[in-house]
């Protein structure tokens, strides 16, 4: 559902402020070995490390590196402010635990770093969320225990950045919320959830720009991926999404001064048993925003309820105005050589804004099938779509609804 998430400074410093009392150039650090960090899933990581800090503005004066062994580790708790002056690294191996009482935490932070730059992330690690208590509590009534839930890993103003080969399981929340960062790269990454939790999104990025998702792995109860107000330029390619809620543009429209989203390719993806599929979603009424040149491109859908979707009249929980149209305008948007089936019959569904119709939208070599006895069709409301290639179903062959839909 990708609600908007509140950034809250930490006065907390992660790991790697104490790396240059050392002296030592492009050195490596255990935090076993050096800092007597014990991988007995009780003692908590944070002292270990938070002890050795020096002050704030020593941070890295050497490119440096922190290993995590193999192991698991408590770990309460963690930030890493920057600015700092040298290239960090963090070689992850072991398992990295968070606490799974969520009243262990007081605002929407377990592992997060801040203002960073040039910054590496590795070693085939795992940050465990320990969510399943949450999952039990998080629901709609539920708002003010949810505010305080933690994402397992944030990246706020981070630039220049590459994250590899982490596996993030059983977030609180989201797993990995992206805000306000610039060329990030986020490759072979595992996010894995039960497909029933809340709002555990994949991967949530909002004004963010030049930001890369790749060759990664989402099993989830929410969104595979969301994207926020204000991001531009991104790169979505060679994922493998399902359980969950699909890839999504949005939600939008729900805050005022939301920023654009522009620039957004999704390719060579494939969706299994998902709610949606490609999707965009916007709130009617609400505030305005705009969305524009994205394309989905060579994706395969496997049982999917919606696997082709533009949603404004997005409505989870009919909390919504209904009666009123969207006010953020959608142009220039592509869905070509998507193939695969469906599990429901409507395979495509455009359901634009009275106010504002979608303009310039494409369908290029569509091939969805319907899993069940009738054939699929499509809906279109406020959108005359620009058709080539081969298409099933044909374009605009079903009944619009008559009222908004409850998708999550």
């Amino acid at each position: 559902m990708a609600p908007h998430l509140n950034i809250v400074p930490s006065m907390f410093v992660l790991l790697l402020l104490f790396i240059s009392a050392s002296k030592v150039q492009s050195d490596a650090f255990d935090v076993v070995a050096k800092f007597g960090a014990k991988a007995d899933g009780k003692t908590d990581l944070s002292k270990a490390t938070i002890f050795g800090c020096l002050e704030r503005s020593m941070c890295a004066v050497t490119p440096s590196t922190v290993v995590i062994p193999k192991g698991t580790y408590l770990l309460s708790k963690v930030n890493l402010e920057g600015p700092c002056k040298a290239p960090i690294e963090i070689n992850v191996q072991g398992t990295i635990q968070a606490p799974a009482d969520p009243s262990a935490f007081k605002d929407p932070n377990w592992v997060r770093f801040y203002s960073v730059e040039n910054f590496k992330m590795f070693g085939g690690g795992i940050f465990d969320g320990q969510g399943s208590i949450a999952y039990e509590k998080n629901t709609c009534e539920n708002r003010e225990f949810r505010s305080k839930l933690p994402v397992n890993i944030r990246f706020d103003f981070v630039t220049n950045a590459l994250i590899q080969d982490i596996t993030s399981k059983d977030s609180k929340l989201f797993h990995i919320n992206v805000f306000a960062c610039k060329n990030i790269t986020l490759e072979r990454l595992k996010i894995e959830a039960p497909d029933e939790s809340p709002n555990t999104d994949g991967i949530h990025m909002g004004k963010s720009e030049g930001v890369n998702i790749i060759a990664s792995d989402i099993k989830t109860g929410d969104d595979c991926i969301s994207i926020g107000d204000g991001t531009k330029n991104m790169v979505i390619k060679e994922i493998t999404c399902g359980p969950g809620h699909g890839i999504s543009i949005g939600s939008l429209g729900k805050f005022q001064n939301e920023e654009p989203v522009e620039g957004i390719k999704i390719s060579n993806c494939t969706i299994t048993n998902t709610s949606n599929g490609a999707r965009i979603k916007t709130w009617p009424g609400e505030h305005g925003g705009a969305v524009s040149e994205i394309h989905f491109e060579d994706i395969t859908m496997n049982n999917v309820s919606s696997p082709i979707l533009i949603d404004q009249q997005y409505c989870p929980w009919n909390k919504c105005k209904k009666n009123e149209e969207s006010k953020v305008k959608l142009s220039n948007i592509s869905f070509k050589n998507i193939r695969g089936t469906s599990a429901l019959p409507e395979a495509i569904k455009f359901i634009c804004s009275g106010s504002l119709p979608c303009q310039n939208v494409e369908l290029a070599d569509i091939d969805i099938k319907h899993n069940g006895a009738e054939p699929a069709t499509s809906q279109c409301l406020n959108v005359k779509p620009i058709t080539s290639g081969k298409l099933n179903p044909i374009p605009c062959s079903g009944p619009v609804p008559k009222t908004p839909s409850a998708s999550a």
